[in-house]
This record gives C-alpha cells, sequence and structure tokens, in this order.
C-alpha cells in the first residue's frame, strides 16, 4: 500500500507547475495592461514658444534676466488677466492648467509649453500667453526698464508627445517581469519531500559483519 501512495505522491508533485511560473504570467498582464492603457488614453500634443527679455537703452543687462525670472513666474496670471484665454478660444481654468513656463538661467529667456489634446489647441495657448506677456512687457517697459519680445512662435505638432501603444506595452511588460521576479524572491522555496514513504525507499546501512567469538 505504501508503494502506491508513494507513486501518487511523485505523479502529483511532477503535475506541480515551475516554480518561476509568476515570472511569464506577470509580464504578459502587465504587457496587456499597458497595451491597454496606450490605446485607451487620448493622445497629447505639446506645442512650445519662446519670448526673451532685452534691457532698454541705457540699462543694465543684468536686469533683463532677472525680469524673465519674475515674468517666467507670474505668465499664466498676466496671460489670464491679457485675455490670453480669448485668444486661444479656451476657458482661464484650462490656460491655467495647460500651460506651464521656464526660464533659462543664462538668457533672458522663456519657454511657454502648452499640452492640449488637439494639436491646434497646444500651439494657440502658448502663442496667446506669449502674446500676453509681450503687450504686457509694451505696456510696463516705461517703469522696468525691459521689453519682452517674441522670439520664436509655436508651430502645430504633427505628432502626439504622449506615449504610444507600443511604448506603453514595453514598460508594461517590464513592470510586470520585475513584479514577478520579486515575487520569485519573496515566497519560500519548496521543501524536498518527507515520510514515511520516502524513508522507506532508502535503504538502511548494511550492519558490520558479526564475528565469531571462540568459547575457551
Amino acid at each position: 500500500m505504501s508503494k502506491f501512495s508513494g507513486l501518487r505522491q511523485r505523479h502529483s508533485t511532477r503535475r506541480l507547475p515551475p516554480r518561476w511560473w509568476p515570472l511569464p504570467v506577470c509580464a504578459l498582464l502587465g504587457a496587456t495592461a499597458g497595451g491597454a492603457y496606450g490605446v485607451v488614453k487620448t493622445p497629447e500634443y505639446t506645442a512650445t514658444s519662446y519670448v526673451v527679455v532685452t534691457p532698454a537703452e541705457k540699462a543694465d543687462p543684468s536686469v533683463a534676466l532677472g525680469f524673465a525670472q519674475a515674468y517666467g513666474r507670474v505668465a499664466t496670471q498676466v496671460a489670464v488677466i491679457g485675455d490670453a484665454q480669448v485668444w486661444a478660444g479656451v476657458s482661464a481654468n484650462t490656460l491655467r492648467a495647460s500651460v506651464q513656463t521656464a526660464t533659462s538661467p543664462d538668457a533672458p529667456m522663456i519657454a511657454i509649453t502648452a499640452t492640449s489634446a488637439r494639436a491646434g489647441d497646444a500651439a494657440g495657448m502658448a502663442n496667446a500667453v506669449a502674446r500676453a506677456l509681450t503687450v504686457n512687457g509694451t505696456h510696463t517697459q516705461a517703469a522696468t526698464g525691459v521689453k519682452v519680445v517674441q522670439f520664436s512662435r509655436a508651430a502645430e505638432p504633427l505628432a502626439p508627445s504622449s506615449p504610444s501603444a507600443s511604448l506603453t506595452t514595453l514598460v508594461g511588460g517590464c513592470a510586470g517581469g520585475l513584479l514577478g521576479g520579486l515575487t520569485l524572491l519573496a515566497r519560500p522555496r519548496r521543501r524536498p519531500e518527507s515520510g514515511p514513504e520516502l524513508a522507506a525507499a532508502v535503504p538502511a546501512p548494511a550492519g558490520a559483519a558479526s564475528v565469531p567469538q571462540e568459547v575457551g
């Protein structure tokens, strides 16, 4: 009876899946989720316009850099006050949420970047904010000693800036594979089988041969 139970245990052990099964499963699930996200997510377009702050006559050039930093911090507020949302055809809240500015630390140049689900809206918002800054700079030129000039208009982007479905699939697969690898490291290892059947299958060590003793 013990022989049949031992065979049954060995057959059931062979039917168990390999220990590394979470790795391909997690990678497949991650790739599927990443691909679905890339297909469902709305593509986003990004457009950037540039303005420069130049010193007026007999003004210190370093003043232009300081005002460029200041204009970069308040660009969206100045744009809303200057009716940039009307020029762009969007609401003020959309303009604040979709436009970001960055000022170069070495040059008095401001990059105005707008993001939208439509390429035309992205370029329109970036150019509208740049126009609002130049108009405001013209109005305050006598007080600040600097003027704001549009350096480059934003062009309508031809391709979305958001990641494609193939890229999100690759990222999802890598993340899933990493999660599966961590699962393999965290789970306990299988212990070797032990039991009365295994003990009975191992032969006992042979005893020492008995030496006959002489009877004196």
